[in-house]
């Protein structure tokens, strides 16, 4: 073992002559992309020499230091040039710093969530992409350039129906006989607020039924988030509308609740339905995101139009009343997610990209 090696060794780094695919996370909190990374990499290793590169990342995963980013400037072992796959402007910019400024041997990869047009400059970082990527057809549609549309997959290991006592609503405590489900940062732009006002006027039809709304709530976003507590109380329904701020462990609660509701006004991808299918439970969702791809009305679940509660409310209220369709739309669900969104799935896909573009040379 020479120096190096050893050096890479004890740092906790990768071996980088081995490593052909940097997946940047330049970004320090947690975000849609940053559970993206952390899932798929390791799926990705097993056929692949890949390594993360950032900050809040966890350390189980392949991982480059910052000292090694000279190793950039020369190609792994395979002769092929390294490929830079980022999912954010920023990262697009450093691979651009990094191969024309300092000549790294790396060639750029892409993925874009976004479904809106994009900003000027966006679409000039876009045009100097190697290879181009697309997480929906809808986001694809924003992009004037060749591109492969790759949906993300989910965890199934980690997301999966019960198993234990403890993955069953009565181990939460909470009253009522089923769960109805809200997981990801609390905010508007998230949709609590429709869910909320969903649940005021449905719950006291079904009194079988407990809401509960996990996620972050950020300093930004605590009047938001103390608003929807004073409506919930003037309800008299703060037993039965629960705000737990972030959990240890949300994929026990996918597995908790019968139903899963994703009422974003906006979204990139959003991963929550999948995580939800995955773990048998149904879902109603909005029409933001991939949302409308992933979710198959009167099969697993039911979406409607992004920010429109009344129709989020219709969309409920058959699930409520009759739990036994819950069931049946989270039975196929799951069965839709294994066959559809498994991330062996988007981790091929996104070979199949790297590949084309060391075609090119």
């Amino acid at each position: 073992m020479n120096k190096a090696d050893n050096r890479a060794e004890h740092a906790g780094a990768v071996d980088m002559a081995r490593i052909e695919v940097i997946a940047p996370n330049l970004k320090q909190r947690l975000s849609g992309v940053t559970s993206t990374i952390v899932q798929l990499v390791p799926v990705q290793a097993r056929e692949l020499g890949i390594a993360v590169f950032g900050p809040g990342l966890p350390e189980s995963l392949p991982k480059m230091r910052w000292w090694q980013l000279p190793s950039l400037l020369r190609r792994p072992a395979s002769g092929r040039p390294r490929i830079w796959h980022a999912r954010r402007n920023t990262e697009m910019v450093a691979g651009l710093v990094l191969r024309h400024i300092f000549r790294a041997q790396i060639r750029l990869v892409f993925t874009s969530a976004a479904q809106r047009d994009h900003r000027a400059f966006t679409k000039w970082l876009i045009r100097q992409m190697d290879g181009l990527i697309a997480t929906s057809r809808l986001s694809g549609r924003f992009l004037d350039v060749p591109h492969k549309v790759v949906m993300h997959g989910v965890d199934l290991d980690k997301f999966h129906p019960p198993r234990t006592a403890n993955d069953e609503f009565a181990a939460s405590g909470l009253p009522g006989k089923y769960a109805i489900g809200c997981f990801g940062r609390v905010r508007h732009s998230k949709g609590t607020d429709l869910f909320v006002d969903a649940m005021i006027a449905l719950l006291p039809e079904h009194p079988g039924w407990t809401a509960v709304i996990t996620g972050r709530v950020t300093s930004e976003h605590k009047g938001f988030a103390d608003e929807l507590r004073q409506r919930i109380a003037a309800a008299g329904l703060s037993e039965r509308i629960v705000l737990l701020g972030e959990v240890p462990d949300v994929a026990v609660w996918y597995r908790r609740v019968s139903l899963y509701v994703a009422p974003s006004r906006n979204e990139g991808f959003g991963l929550t339905p999948l995580e939800a299918m995955a773990s048998r439970t149904a879902v109603v969702a909005s029409d933001a995101g991939s949302y409308s791809e992933i979710v198959t009305p009167g099969v697993t679940g039911d979406f409607v139009a992004a920010g429109d509660g009344d129709a989020l409310r219709d969309a409920i209220r058959p699930y409520l009343a009759d739990p036994a369709l819950a069931e049946a739309h989270g039975v196929a669900g799951l069965e839709d997610v294994a066959r559809r969104f498994r991330l062996e799935n988007e981790a091929a896909s996104l070979r199949e990209v790297y590949d084309l573009v060391w075609a090119k040379g």
